[in-house]
């Protein structure tokens, strides 16, 4: 280690006088034979200097060549020369130092906006990709390596795109089709630094879908309320304007029930649908008895059918009667909407069965199974939105409010199940319930 303090100053001074008095006495004993003395002891002064001032120069040009390649380790060397070179390498090594912690921080900064759902990209002031994220490489459809210093208007096509960014007005997001046109992308752009310039990209497909449906869902509640209630306001004025005979009466009054009765499962219904949305997800150590849960529901579309159709209640045969883990309110809104359902769509005279099964896999399946109108595959897939419906008339007619399924949906979800369906035009439909292993057991004695 070489001593920081000025130790070499008195050091350099002394020797550098050392060898000027050396030069010195040696050019006046050399003088003095030859008969100028002065002369000559200036002369070997000089020598002695220069002589110091070479031997510098050699170690200063050996200095020189390491800093040209600070790599290696830096020269040995004695005084002056070997203070300078600690010195500088210090300064050197602080430097390399501070770099590689900013450089360290810089690759953990663009990591942690790497990992961010939303995508970055940075451009200059010619539109060039400075850096991208691997979510905006994605919604753009670029490569985070490959397209670096790339134009990014050469790349990305966009019009709406390429004109908001040319019209240098940021103050709100623009809505772009992602490149598979299965969605949607905001994107805003904001300037930094020196004609710099971040775009953000975000997915906002499942946004743009959930406010399309609470649209929908706000319409088609306030079409499913209006309607009862208009025929409900012109019976009343009926009843409070005209003279009706008694029969007529009756029948004004059981009109009215009716209205009121599908406005009130109506409200039910969405009451429901908003519990189980709002609630958190079903433990699985309650458990209640499949048996109790096919009664109920028998007894139920008994009286809903009145006769009408062959309804046939099956459980498959074990040792012991199984269990079911969750909800049961729920696990019966659920099963008895599937059956209700099924009255609702099957002709008179038509056949339901309702069946409960052990899986060899230990989980349990409840289907309902109908000869009823069937249903198109194109249908299938959204069968459970809320009041969708293949023919709105006649479900109306039938007294459905076009959230049954939609709560099941929701009830299945909860509980780790799935929903299955299958149907044919005019071959029927089975509906089933998939309750997985977890949340099936035999009977506890």
């Amino acid at each position: 280690m070489i001593d920081t303090n000025k130790s070499w100053l008195p050091s350099r001074i002394g020797l550098r006088l050392l060898l000027g008095s050396v030069g010195a006495g040696a050019g006046w004993w050399l003088g003095h034979n030859m008969g100028y003395p002065t002369r000559m002891a200036l002369l070997g002064a000089a020598l002695a200097a220069v002589g110091v001032s070479v031997l510098d120069t050699l170690k200063g040009h050996e200095l020189l060549d390491w800093l040209r390649n600070p790599e290696p380790d830096p020269p040995q060397l004695p005084g002056i020369w070997g203070e300078v070179t600690h010195r500088v390498h210090r300064v050197i090594r602080q430097r390399e130092q501070d770099i590689a912690r900013e450089r360290d921080r810089l690759a953990q900064f663009l990591s942690g906006i790497d990992a961010s759902p939303n995508g970055v990209m940075m451009i200059d002031g010619s539109e060039h990709i400075t850096w991208i994220s691997s979510v905006a490489a994605s919604h753009f459809g670029l490569d985070p390596v490959r397209d670096l210093a790339q134009r990014v208007t050469n790349l990305v096509r966009m019009p709406t795109f390429v004109q908001y960014l040319a019209a240098g007005e940021y103050g709100e997001p623009v809505k772009v089709p992602m490149r598979n046109g299965q969605g949607t992308l905001s994107i805003t752009v904001r300037a930094y630094g020196e004609g710099l310039r971040l775009v953000l990209s975000q997915d906002v497909t499942e946004r743009e879908r959930a406010e399309a449906m609470r649209r929908d869902f706000v319409a088609n509640v306030s079409h499913e309320i209006r309607t009862p209630l208009t025929v409900l306001t012109g019976f009343i004025e009926t009843l409070a304007s005209l003279p009706l005979t008694e029969v007529e009466r009756k029948r004004v009054l059981t009109l009215m029930a009716q209205q009121s009765d599908r406005m009130q499962t109506l409200v039910s219904d969405l009451l429901m649908l908003a519990q189980i949305e709002g609630s958190p997800r079903p433990s699985a150590d309650k458990w209640c008895q499949v048996s109790a849960l096919l009664q109920r529901i028998e007894n139920d579309g008994r009286g809903l059918s009145q006769g009408r159709h062959e309804l046939v209640s099956i459980e498959s045969p074990v040792n012991k009667p199984a269990e079911i883990a969750g909800v049961e309110s729920e696990w019966l809104s659920a099963m008895g909407n599937l059956v209700s359902n099924a009255i609702r769509y099957t002709p008179e005279g038509g056949r339901i069965e309702v069946c409960w099964r052990l899986m060899p896999d230990g989980s349990g399946e409840f289907s309902v199974k109908d000869s009823g109108i069937g249903i198109d595959a194109e249908h299938i897939p959204r069968l459970t939105e809320r009041f969708y419906r293949v023919d709105g008339s006649r479900s109306r007619d039938t007294g459905g409010t076009g959230l049954g399924l939609s709560i099941v949906k929701h009830v299945v979800q909860r509980h780790d199940g799935i929903l299955r369906i299958t149907s044919e035009k005019g071959k029927g439909s089975v509906f089933t319930l998939v309750v997985p292993a977890a949340r099936v057991r035999l009977k506890q004695a």
